[in-house]
């Protein structure tokens, strides 16, 4: 069978980045692969994402080597595909792209072999080449959030595909051909961690049954059928003291996550003045409610904890204190309001700190929210995160309590007017009821923009906070 050669170039995996480091690669030359099989992890300067393969056949040359910073449009991998008769010299799964979809992800096209696209032109950020059938022009196919629209065909010698979704991103477009009769795959639901210890312990996750919410595969279900179980943690830590390097120094450095971090706090700190204020309070009615949620057969299937409920407390009180859910638009000279709150958690992660956000948390339940952050989490500290999911906050929690610590002055995300910080949950002796006893007590700190929020809004902001904390009950006075 005739063969032609197809370079991968780095697509633009969101927000315009002009270039990407490639961390791991997943195959090495003369290894088979199959269409939208993850060949590589590249970390962006935000997060490490998982790219997926545009072609079905043999991995032909690795063209950069992992550590190395590629810049968008340089070509990184080349498959040896067979050739389609009529199909632009294609190869099966890959035609030479060709269409554009609106919508998400902007109008986008890959680069046809050859030809060198412009350095800032946006590549398609969803997940993998979707499946068109029949004769019909190519549609509009949304993923899970409906964040990214793919229009793509493929050729009728790709047997099977994923359909696109926006968990990694893609560049590849495709061109269209013949129609196809095949059904396409759906890819299993998982998070990329889970993913990554399937992948370890060899574990096909399209024979394994979900047991989480719609059919998500958890970390459990993994290791069930990879016939191991994690070890409950043990209940003393023991530390140990790290070996003392025979060098002087250790020079890291500075890129990726790190970099990123750091150039948005410098310019947070030195454009936005900061106000931070603090309310000590008695959150042993919050302790109380949390342990008989864990106890109730509705929340059974999902994690409550202390930041649960204050990420619930804040969207309530946010409502009450608007100016709190704004951003200061210095070009234009314009106060923007937002009508929506997506809501940021810092994570600290191996690379740096991150601060995904839960997109309309002020629309979600209680148990929503517990769901979105037990997701949001795990896939922040696996480094996995989308860059859609980094972007477009609108006000942030960081949780320093824990680490043990009682209190900070945090410093805002580029962008929002507030961050709160929830310090350590500790049993304290309290004035309650005329007389001491031993209660649940948590200091909060809320910095703000002094140019956007006054001392008596923000004061009332997390006077709100306090006091749902405190009393749950009273949110009944509030909403």
């Amino acid at each position: 069978m005739a063969t032609v050669i197809k370079e991968f170039r780095l697509p633009d995996l969101g927000e315009g980045l002009t270039e990407s480091e490639i961390v791991s690669w997943h195959v090495a030359e003369g290894d088979v692969v199959e269409l939208n099989q993850i060949i590589a992890d590249v970390e962006t300067a935000k997060a490490v994402v998982e790219l997926p393969s545009p072609y079905a056949g043999v991995v032909a040359r690795l063209h950069e080597q992992p550590g190395t910073v590629v810049e968008v449009g340089s070509p990184i991998i080349s498959f040896d595909v067979p050739a389609v008769e009529g199909v632009n010299g294609g190869g099966a799964g890959a035609g030479g792209p060709a269409a554009a979809a609106s919508g998400g992800a902007g109008a986008v096209a890959g680069p046809v072999d050859g030809e060198v696209p412009a350095k800032r032109e946006p590549n398609l950020v969803g997940y993998g080449a979707a499946v068109e059938k029949g004769g019909r022009p190519a549609r509009r196919a949304r993923g899970g959030s409906g964040r990214g629209e793919v229009a793509v065909a493929l050729p009728d010698s790709v047997p099977t595909a994923v359909p696109a979704a926006p968990v990694a991103p893609s560049a590849h477009l495709v061109s269209p051909a013949e129609p196809l009769t095949t059904t396409p795959l759906e890819r299993p639901r998982s998070t990329p961690p889970v993913r990554k210890l399937a992948r370890d312990l060899g574990v096909e996750l399209a024979s394994v049954t979900g047991s989480g919410p719609a059919g998500l595969i958890t970390r459990d279900d993994v290791l069930g059928a990879a016939g191991q179980r994690e070890q409950p943690a043990a209940t003393v830590e023991v530390l140990s003291v790290p070996e003392r390097s025979t060098q002087r120094e250790t020079r890291t450095p500075i890129k990726g996550v790190r970099k990123h971090t750091a150039a948005a706090m410098v310019a947070s700190a030195f454009t936005a003045p900061h106000v931070t204020e603090f309310l000590t309070i008695d959150v042993t009615p919050t302790m109380d409610l949390i342990a008989r949620l864990k106890a109730s057969r509705a929340f059974s299937d999902v994690k409550i904890t202390p930041l649960t409920v204050v990420a619930k407390a804040l969207c309530i009180a946010a409502a009450r204190n608007p100016t709190v859910n704004t951003r200061w638009d210095g070009a234009s000279s314009e106060i923007v309001q937002h009508h929506y709150l997506n809501l940021g958690i810092a994570a600290a992660t191996p690379r740096g700190l991150m601060v995904p956000n839960i997109k309309d948390a002020d629309q979600l339940t209680l148990k929503e929210i517990a769901q979105a952050l037990t997701g949001l989490t795990e896939t922040a500290r696996a480094g996995k995160t989308s860059p859609a999911d980094l972007s477009g906050g609108t006000i942030s929690i960081t949780n320093v309590g824990v680490f043990g610590i009682d209190a900070g002055t945090p410093i805002l995300n580029p962008g929002e007017a507030a961050i709160l910080a929830m310090g350590a949950v500790r049993r304290t002796p309290w004035e309650y009821q005329g007389g001491i006893a031993l209660r649940s007590v948590m200091t909060l700190s809320l910095s703000f923009d002094h140019r956007l929020v006054d001392g008596e809004q923000g004061s009332r902001f997390l006077a709100d906070i306090g006091t749902i904390l405190s009393d749950p009950g009273m949110v009944l006075t509030m909403i």
